[in-house]
């Protein structure tokens, strides 16, 4: 039977495509309804945090085996192993963090005024929006798999940002995890390193690493139609559930006001001096990551 495609001939294969799909949402579910349960037995629900790079994997393993024979063999490796190495290191990141912690104080807030079970408004709040959200975010990775043509530049210079993407994160996170364990700096502001360029350099590392996921999956029909999927996850980062909350939560420590005056919001910039000419104090804490 002829592959079911409304774009050029002999392009995309839309109907193992869509076969997919079903396959994939099921895939979440069933690593969402684990992490449910556990968050439950632990009564933490901020497990979920951890969860949230391995959705991203999962998704792109269901995607990678399923469009074998279909999608271009170099491209479905690419976005596998991308996709592997930044969820696994960003689950393992925010697991050794919270190892043997209490729950987060995000969720603290959000379930101290639920209506009824904190259980079941954890579960329609928190686990089925992330959900969604991961399912639709995904998109690139699960188009490019199964997309046919050969890698060319587009391609490679998404590697190119996801690995300057993944370094930020990487690195950032490395930063911010020595100045917290030393004791000598507490209530200062980290304005070394990376946060010298960038308050939030793990958000802008994120975004930089789907910017370059995009871009593989863009390199080829009809990859570039995904646009909303990195759209949204930037968004995310930089104007909803990341830089925002994370800022909220710093506004009143000694010196951020200062730390904010010179220091680049989002993308790396190099920093300026502040008004009132001052050094920051205080400390830094990176929210949700």
């Amino acid at each position: 039977m002829p592959e079911l495609s409304v774009f050029p001939a002999g392009a995309f294969p839309l109907g193992a495509f869509l076969a997919s799909l079903p396959w994939v949402a099921v895939g979440l579910a069933v690593l969402l309804a684990v992490t449910f349960a556990v968050a439950v037995r632990q009564s933490r629900h901020s497990v979920i945090d951890t969860v949230w790079g391995l959705g991203f994997v999962v998704v792109a393993a269901i995607s990678w085996f399923l469009s074998a024979g279909h999608g271009d063999g170099g491209r479905r490796l690419l976005l596998l192993a991308l996709v592997a190495v930044w969820g696994i290191r960003l689950a393992l990141h925010i697991g050794l963090r919270a190892r043997g912690g209490h729950e987060d104080p995000r969720y603290v807030d959000m379930l101290s005024s639920a209506p009824g079970s904190r259980n079941t408004y954890a579960l329609r709040k928190v686990y089925l929006p992330q959900g969604v959200i991961l399912f639709f975010v995904s998109l690139t990775v699960q188009v490019g798999m199964f997309s046919t043509g050969s890698l060319g530049w587009l391609a490679w210079l998404g590697v190119l940002s996801w690995a300057v993407g993944f370094v930020f994160e990487t690195v950032g996170d490395w930063q911010l995890a020595q100045f917290k364990d030393d004791p000598s700096r507490r209530g200062t502001v980290l304005n070394t390193g990376l946060w010298r360029y960038t308050r939030h350099p793990n958000y802008f590392g994120d975004a930089a690493v789907w910017t370059g996921i995009f871009l593989i999956a863009a390199d080829s029909w009809p990859g570039v139609l995904t646009v909303l999927s990195p759209a949204l996850m930037i968004w995310l980062l930089a104007g909803k559930s990341g830089k925002p909350l994370t800022e909220k939560a710093m506004s009143a420590r000694p010196g951020y006001k200062e730390y904010v005056e010179s220091t680049s919001g989002f993308l790396p910039l190099p920093p300026r001096r502040p008004r009132n000419g001052g050094q920051q104090t205080g400390s830094r804490h990176p929210g949700g990551r």
